[in-house]
């Protein structure tokens, strides 16, 4: 009896105040597209950079032949296979808990291989290259991608390596402008909570102002604390479960629209967030907000029944 006589009165201000219910209702799903939106930005990101991390290799540049700034190369002459078979041994003694595989890679295979791939006609800042032009190279796969400081401690200044080489770098500038996007989206998301809590508040006093009559007279018949509170929370609650489902909704198709349609279909080497990232979301925005609105519903009608 007392539960449908408190659904009743939910019911009853639902249909009272929809114009504030909307408004709720507007916020929170503002607020939680943001919220999402740096969430599965955050999960791009680390899901990129478990696959490039697993698949870059630290290069060991080897001396080419002619001219170089390094001063192990001051002799001017590419190492010889004994000198390169005797740098992988240095490898395999000194770096064999780091270093998982070596891969030697020749100037004829990096020209063919990679250099023509990118430049097919094999002009290059104004020149035509061929192989001599290139350099043999190491390419180390690393049990842990991280520890390249230890790589790069033991194997550069050794005569016959140019270089050492951590392809991260490449990626890492990405990831910090990718990073940042998610602290805007964060800072946004921030700001548009309090907002989502402060309208909140505010929906709920004014409702409960609109029926204070009714309310005293639960009061005077006995009506417990939780009785008289619980129908003005229930309507906040359903009023951010509505925006966070709307919520959840704009950010699948955002993912559909802009991620899975055109962003895997244009850059195919990247993996990319799915519909399932958007799914396994989903429930901690739409209890967030749930629990946000109580939360928000119970201090501000604690305050402003006494009750």
């Amino acid at each position: 009896m007392r539960m449908r006589f408190i659904l009743s009165e939910t019911w009853t201000s639902l249909k009272r105040n929809v114009s504030m219910i909307i408004s709720v209702m507007l916020v929170t799903f503002i607020s939680f597209v943001f919220i999402g939106a740096s969430v599965l930005l955050q999960s791009q990101i680390t899901r990129a950079k478990g696959d490039w991390y697993d698949k870059v290799e630290v290069v060991v540049w080897l001396c080419p032949d002619g001219a170089s700034q390094a001063a192990t190369c001051a002799t001017g002459k590419a190492p010889t296979q004994q000198e390169i078979v005797d740098l992988e041994n240095v490898i395999n003694d000194e770096l064999s808990g780091d270093v998982s595989k070596i891969t030697y890679v020749s100037r004829e295979s990096f020209f063919k291989n990679t250099f023509l791939k990118q430049y097919p006609n094999g002009v290059y800042e104004g020149r035509t290259l061929t192989a001599a032009d290139m350099q043999d190279s190491l390419r180390l796969k690393l049990k842990d991608p991280t520890k390249y400081q230890v790589v790069s401690e033991v194997l550069s200044g050794r005569t016959g390596v140019e270089e050492v080489v951590d392809q991260r770098q490449i990626f890492d500038p990405v990831f910090a402008v990718l990073n940042r996007a998610t602290l805007v989206t964060v800072v946004l998301a921030g700001v548009m909570i309090v907002v989502a809590i402060m309208l909140t508040a505010t929906t709920i006093r004014m409702s409960a102002a609109s029926r204070r009559n009714e309310t005293e007279i639960m009061r005077l018949v006995g009506a417990s604390n939780w009785t008289i509170r619980l129908p003005f929370i229930l309507e906040g609650v359903i009023a951010s479960f509505l925006g966070s489902v709307l919520a959840v909704g704009a950010l699948s198709g955002i993912v559909k629209v802009f991620v899975t349609d055109w962003l895997a279909v244009s850059v195919q080497w990247m993996p990319f967030i799915t519909q399932t990232t958007v799914w396994l979301t989903a429930p901690g925005l739409i209890v967030g907000a749930m629990l946000l609105s109580a939360v928000a519903s119970a201090v501000s009608l604690r305050r402003y029944l006494k009750v």
